[in-house]
C-alpha cells in the first residue's frame, strides 16, 4: 500500500517540477516629447513556443535560428503591445524601418535564460502628457505570462520622480502612466503678428477591432496609476508563489507534520518504546505551530528580498537556486527522520532567508532597484504572503481531517519521499548545470 502511494504521489508531484521563474517580458519605455523609445526583452523560450524558432528540433536555439526570424519577432511585439498618448493612438516604427546600431537584433541574459532584445520607437501626435499601454503578448498561448513595464520621461524637469513600474497582464485593458510634467517653455514676448494659425493634426486611424483608451481617463490623478501599479505587484506576488513549485513543495513539507506531534509510543508486542509521529488532538496547538512556521518564513524572505532588490547582498543565482532545492530536500527528509521537530520554525527561518533571494529575481530583472522601490516591493511581498496563506488554507483543513487515518500516514511518508526525490534532482541539475527534469 505504501509503495503504491509513493508511486502515485511521484506521478502527481513530478509534473510540478517546472521552472521556478514565471514567464515574464520586460518593457522599458522612455518618453521624449512625442516619441517613445522602447526596449522589449522577450524570453526565447516563449518566442520558440509561439514561432517555432527551433527549426532543426535539437532543443537548442542558435543565433542563426533567432536572427532569421527577427522580422516575425518584431511583428509579434508591434502587434501585441500598443501605446496611446492622451487618448490618441501612437504608431510604432514600420517593419521597413532601416536597421541601425540603435535597433539591430540583440540578445541578453536574465536570471532565467536568454532573451531577445527589440528596440523600436512609437510616434505620438503631440508631446506625451499621459501614456497608456495595452499589453496582449502571448495572450492566446500563455495565460500566466506577465509584462513588467518601466516608464520614465527623459525630458522631464529637474527633480522628476523615479521611473514608474507596473505589471501588465494580457486581457487587463489599458494601463495608464501619469508622467511628470514637461519642462516649462522659455518665456518670450510676442506680438499678434507672430501668431500663425496652423491646422490641427489629422487624427490617427482608429482600429475598429480594439477598444481605444478614454482620453479623459489619461488625465486621472497621479495616485490612481500608483495604486493600480501597487495592486499589479500584489497580483504578481500571488502569481509568483503559486507557480514557484519549489517554494510550494517547501511549504508542503512543513505543513504535512503540522497536524501531528512527536510522542513516545510503546509497542505492546515487544515492549519497545519509540518516539514517533502521532495525530494531535489539539487544534489550537496545530494552528500555533503553523503560524510560527508561516511567520518565520515571511520574516526571513522579506529580509533577503529587500536586501537583494536594494543591491545590498547579491549572491550568485546558481548558489541560491541550488540551496533552495537543498532546503526542500532537507525539509522533506526531516519529516521521515526528524532532527528538528519541536522548533521547525527555526529551520524555516534559516531556509526562508535563501528563498527570499529567489523571490528577488523577478523584481531585479524588472530593474526595480533603479525605479520606485517601496510600492512594488511591498506589493510583491504582500502578494507572496496571500499566495502562501491560500496554500495553507487549502492544505491544513484536509490534513487535520485525515490526520488519524492510514491514508494520511501513507501519504505523509510517500509525499515526503516524493518531494525529496524531485528536489534532489533539482539540486543536482542546478548545482552542476545539467538538464535532467524541468526546473
Amino acid at each position: 500500500m505504501k509503495r503504491a502511494c509513493i508511486v502515485a504521489l511521484l506521478i502527481v508531484v513530478a509534473p510540478l517540477a517546472q521552472a521556478h521563474k514565471a514567464s515574464d517580458a520586460y518593457v522599458t519605455l522612455h518618453v521624449a516629447g512625442a516619441v517613445v523609445d522602447a526596449r522589449i526583452d522577450i524570453a526565447l523560450r516563449d518566442l520558440d513556443r509561439d514561432l517555432a524558432l527551433d527549426t532543426n528540433a535539437d532543443d537548442q536555439l542558435s543565433w542563426k535560428e533567432v536572427r532569421t526570424r527577427w522580422a516575425d519577432i518584431a511583428a509579434l511585439a508591434r502587434n501585441d503591445i500598443r501605446l496611446s498618448a492622451d487618448g490618441a493612438r501612437c504608431t510604432p516604427d514600420a517593419a521597413s524601418t532601416p536597421v541601425t546600431d540603435a535597433n539591430k537584433p540583440a540578445l541578453t541574459e536574465h536570471s532565467d535564460g536568454t532573451y531577445a532584445v527589440l528596440r523600436t520607437q512609437w510616434h505620438c501626435a503631440a508631446p506625451v502628457q499621459a501614456l497608456s499601454v495595452e499589453y496582449e503578448l502571448f495572450a492566446k498561448t500563455d495565460p500566466t505570462h506577465r509584462g513588467i513595464a518601466r516608464v520614465s520621461r527623459v525630458d522631464a524637469s529637474a527633480g522628476a520622480p523615479a521611473p514608474q513600474l507596473a505589471v501588465l497582464s494580457p486581457g487587463n485593458g489599458w494601463h495608464r502612466f501619469k508622467l511628470p510634467p514637461l519642462p516649462a517653455p522659455p518665456a518670450a514676448t510676442s506680438s499678434a503678428a507672430d501668431f500663425v494659425e496652423t491646422p490641427a493634426p489629422a487624427p490617427l486611424p482608429s482600429v475598429a477591432s480594439r477598444a481605444q483608451p478614454d482620453a479623459n481617463a489619461d488625465t486621472a490623478a497621479p495616485d490612481e496609476s500608483a495604486t493600480s501599479a501597487f495592486f499589479g505587484f500584489v497580483r504578481e506576488g500571488v502569481h509568483h508563489i503559486l507557480i514557484g513549485y519549489d517554494h510550494i513543495l517547501f511549504l508542503l513539507s512543513l505543513l504535512l507534520p503540522a497536524v501531528w506531534i512527536r510522542s513516545a509510543v510503546t509497542d505492546p508486542r515487544t515492549g519497545v518504546t519509540r518516539t514517533r509521529w502521532v495525530p494531535s488532538d489539539n487544534l489550537r496547538l496545530a494552528l500555533t505551530n503553523v503560524l510560527k512556521v508561516v511567520t518565520a518564513f515571511t520574516v526571513a524572505h522579506s529580509i533577503t528580498l529587500a536586501l537583494s532588490v536594494l543591491n545590498i547582498v547579491n549572491p550568485p543565482s546558481r548558489w541560491v537556486e541550488s540551496i533552495i532545492a537543498a532546503s526542500v530536500v532537507l525539509a522533506a527528509l526531516n519529516n521521515i527522520w526528524p532532527l528538528i521537530s519541536e522548533a521547525r520554525w527555526k529551520l524555516t527561518f534559516v531556509f526562508g532567508l535563501v528563498h527570499g533571494f529567489g523571490f528577488a529575481s523577478a523584481l531585479k530583472d524588472a530593474g526595480l532597484a533603479k525605479g520606485a522601490l517601496v510600492g512594488p516591493l511591498v506589493g510583491f511581498n504582500v502578494g507572496v504572503e496571500i499566495g502562501q496563506l491560500c496554500i495553507v488554507a487549502v492544505v491544513l483543513p484536509i490534513a487535520w481531517s485525515l490526520r488519524g487515518t492510514r491514508t494520511y500516514r501513507s501519504a505523509f511518508a510517500g509525499g515526503s519521499l516524493a518531494i525529496a526525490a524531485v528536489a534532489g534532482l533539482w539540486l543536482v541539475q542546478r548545482a552542476f548545470d545539467l538538464s535532467l527534469i524541468a526546473g
